[in-house]
């Protein structure tokens, strides 16, 4: 009998169909519609690093006693963090899947405190999403990618819980750095997370947001590096995010190597039945495949010889553009 049942970061899903951060998990009620939808999982709308430092920084007044501010510092902080660990304990009290939470961050700073908090709250995993650009000068080779490695470090000494890493795709070798995270105990990876789209208005000439939302043309980055990073480091599990728009893109992740996908921007550009129209059609492929299980199919297409990948791109770049009329 053909199940959808996947393991990702050590932990069971019923099928692979995460529902990412954002604000269609930012409550309790609707991540229990979420759930009655039939997500996987869950991972809860980030805490960012900003919200807790720069709100606790803009309250605590500089002309009170050093005593006054630091107390209101510390109160603000705490805060914060307490509203996050009613989202935890609320969500796991309605839902029947896993939740994960999620912090945003850029740095190796207090807020690692908090991981510990988290986990007490009940959070089944713990996702961080390091989300920074380099554009420094005088950027030092391989510090942003260390700085990957000692948050990893940081958090795994405050807590038992598996933590996720979802990484950018700003990365030299996202390879290399996924083999130290492993290394340095990262239970599994999600490619790619999403940066702000900048555009320019010309008319305003101005600079306004652009398109928010992914598009199907965004999976082929995950594809390609999920495929290239389970046939190097096939010792944790990977998660595709962004440009999964259909429920063929599924199945692609998990053919390059994924063990479950994480989704947004469908589900705001449709509804939750999207979930169950995503895992109907995951059954009837496996069935027509006669695949009983995910890891019967899973990374059967991922790059087997790591040594050959630049060789084969680029072959099949040539033999597309020459071939074309």
């Amino acid at each position: 009998m053909t199940t959808l049942e996947t393991s990702f970061a050590g932990l069971k899903l019923k099928n692979p169909i995460i529902v990412s951060s954002s604000g269609l998990t930012d409550s309790a009620a609707k991540n229990q519609k979420l759930a009655e939808s039939g997500a996987g999982a869950i991972v809860l709308k980030s805490l960012f690093e900003e919200q807790i430092m720069m709100e606790a920084d803009w309250l605590g007044d500089p002309n009170m006693y050093p005593e006054g501010s630091d107390y209101l510092v510390g109160y603000i902080r705490q805060h914060k963090l307490g509203e996050y660990l009613n989202l935890i304990r609320d969500s796991k009290k309605s839902c029947n899947i896993p939740v994960i939470a999620s912090i945003n961050c850029y740095q190796n700073a207090d807020w690692v405190d908090f991981a510990k908090q988290i986990e007490e709250a009940g959070a089944d995993a713990l996702e961080i999403n390091i989300l920074a650009l380099q554009t420094d000068v005088e950027y030092t080779y391989g510090s942003f990618e260390q700085r990957h490695i000692d948050i990893l470090s940081h958090i795994k000494k405050t807590v038992n819980i598996p933590v996720i890493m979802k990484l950018g795709d700003n990365l030299t070798n996202p390879v290399a750095l996924i083999n130290q995270l492993y290394a340095n105990g990262a239970a599994a990876i999600v490619l790619f997370n999403r940066f702000y789209q900048p555009d320019i208005n010309i008319e305003k000439m101005t600079q306004v947001s652009g398109n928010v939302f992914s598009s199907e043309a965004d999976l082929s980055k995950a594809l390609r590096w999920i495929g290239i990073a389970s046939a190097s480091v096939g010792n944790l599990d990977y998660a595709a995010s962004g440009g999964i728009h259909s429920p063929e893109g599924v199945v692609k992740a998990i053919l390059a190597g994924a063990s479950a996908v994480e989704i947004c921007s469908v589900l705001y550009q449709n509804s939750y039945s999207t979930i169950a129209e995503f895992t109907r059609f995951l059954n009837s492929w496996m069935d027509f495949k006669g695949m009983k299980s995910i890891n019967q199919f899973k990374g059967i297409l991922n790059v087997n010889d790591p040594k050959g990948i630049n060789t084969f791109e680029r072959t099949q770049f040539l033999k597309y553009f020459t071939s074309r009329d």
